[in-house]
């Protein structure tokens, strides 16, 4: 009796063979598990294998499926949980820029949300909460960041802010989604023993996560995830050597034997072979009075794909606003693309043209509502969504792309239905309808699993040897770059070096 007592009180959540439908066509399927205090769980599997979906059902934010939930009492997972993912951070972001109120400002900056007022949830701390606080974010990188705003921060550090706040709220369960996606290398292993260091005996971790690789010290059990199913689920140890967990380890990747023409008409014309594609001589930008990077001269010619890489915060992403028109510093500083220089009367439509994108950001912004086929004919118009009219030769490349890819079955599905190495292969697609001369791809592999990162790194390079489109990737792994790399841009703490 005893014993019973002491597990009932060590009982954080029990599952009770959830079912829940997801749309018209999928079902989760979760049998009975329960969550202690002191254990730390690792959900495992592939894009689409069901890991977010399970996550958000815990924390109450499906609408079916939650009666089969059993809190120990006095429980509430609106207090006591919280969850670190993309989405969550995507959401924050956007609610802060919608309070932004620099237009109506004298110096037209409104600062918003710090990372202190994040962390803190904005309440007075105690000494003694503040030393803890002011201990948590040096560890995290983020002390010298604390009275800066988070729109102003970049995605990893973003990501590192938000887990900042989880950890020192120090909930009874803390779900983290791939909490080491979108951190720079320099970071990694302080976010690590940040979490670590937070796994206590009288809490619990849910640990999200694609590759095994990333499986964090102290997790001490594991739930096998595929096709909205669970695998195998127990002490970490059985888990890991069961035949199901070893099939996740070795993906099969079919790579496209070949890629569609370019549609006539529907694609601009490279400049003479001499013209480089990119040339920046001398250039800076910055934010209000804080330089972001400065004297930065770069030359992408034919036949060079260049891997941009450096640490959070350091300007990658507004190295390729300067680019693909989405920043207007490029205007009186020397910016040339395809030959003409930036602010030569070329409107950013045209500026565009010239680019095809694939970012976490470009990612976010396609909600629900959007159809497969009209998320890639929108890459001709360079827009979020369809609103031009479009021809059947528009859709049939676009057709010929997702057969490419070998995604044609998902033409008339919903974007936001699709698992995210799915969208990743539509984006993809978007970005290349149009042959661009250049192709931007920001931190593409960020979220994906083994079999979806190695898909997209096969097509990079088939893209790269078979078509006159040259490669911007960006990337914080040095092991997940393309092989066509043969030019390096690397953001340092003084300066930009570049490198052949």
């Amino acid at each position: 009796m005893a014993q019973s007592n002491r597990a009932e009180r060590a009982r954080v959540l029990a599952v009770d063979d959830a079912v829940c439908r997801l749309g018209s066509r999928h079902v989760l399927r979760v049998p009975g598990f329960t969550l202690h205090r002191g254990e730390h769980w690792c959900l495992f599997g592939g894009n689409g294998s069901g890991k977010s979906v399970l996550a958000r059902l815990l924390c109450g934010q499906l609408l079916t499926g939650t009666e089969h939930l059993h809190w120990a009492p006095g429980l509430d997972p609106r207090r006591d949980v919280c969850f670190v993912s993309f989405e969550e951070q995507q959401a924050l972001v956007a609610l802060d820029n919608r309070h932004d109120i620099s237009e109506y400002t004298p110096s037209a900056l409104d600062q918003g949300t710090s990372v202190h007022a994040l962390v803190s949830a904005g309440q007075q701390l105690s000494p003694a909460q503040e030393a803890r606080l002011q201990a948590l974010l040096e560890t995290l990188g983020l002390r010298t960041l604390q009275a800066r705003g988070i729109r102003y921060l970049s995605s990893g550090q973003t990501r590192k802010a938000l887990l900042a706040r989880a950890l020192f709220k120090a909930p009874v369960l803390l779900i983290l989604d791939d909490p080491l996606e979108s951190v720079d290398q320099d970071s990694r292993a302080a976010v690590q023993q940040a979490i670590v260091q937070g796994m206590g005996s009288d809490t619990c971790t849910l640990l999200l996560t694609r590759r095994e690789r990333d499986i964090l010290p102290g997790i001490t059990h594991m739930l096998l995830m595929e096709a909205l199913s669970v695998r195998a689920l127990g002490a970490i140890a059985p888990v890991r050597a069961s035949p199901a967990f070893l099939a996740c380890r070795q993906p099969k990747v079919a790579i496209p034997a070949s890629l569609p023409p370019p549609l006539p008409g529907r694609h601009l014309p490279l400049p003479a072979a001499d013209v480089p594609l990119l040339d920046l001589r001398d250039v800076s930008a910055g934010y209000s009075d804080k330089p972001v990077f400065e004297h930065l001269t770069w030359t992408l010619r034919r036949g060079q794909h260049a891997v941009v890489s450096g640490p959070n915060g350091c300007g990658k992403s507004t190295l390729l606003s300067l680019l693909n028109g989405e920043n207007h510093k490029a205007y009186g500083q020397d910016v040339r693309v395809c030959g003409r220089r930036r602010g030569s009367g070329e409107t950013v439509w045209e500026v565009k043209a010239r680019f095809g994108l694939v970012s976490n950001e470009l990612h976010n912004r396609y909600t629900r509502g959007w159809r497969v086929l009209d998320v890639v004919v929108s890459g001709f118009f360079d827009s979020v969504g369809l609103y031009d009219d479009s021809g059947a030769s528009e859709q049939g490349a676009a057709r010929a792309w997702l057969q490419a890819f070998g995604i044609a079955a998902l033409a008339a599905e919903h974007y936001h239905q699709l698992s995210f190495g799915e969208q990743r292969l539509v984006l993809l697609a978007r970005a290349m309808v149009k042959y661009p001369a250049i192709l931007i791809l920001d931190e593409p592999c960020v979220g994906l699993d083994d079999h979806y990162r190695t898909l997209i790194l096969a097509i990079v390079d088939r893209i790269a040897s078979t078509t006159a489109t040259q490669i911007v990737f960006v990337s914080h792994q040095q092991d997940e770059v393309p092989r066509c790399i043969n030019q390096w841009v690397t953001f340092g703490p003084s300066e930009v070096c570049v490198r052949e």
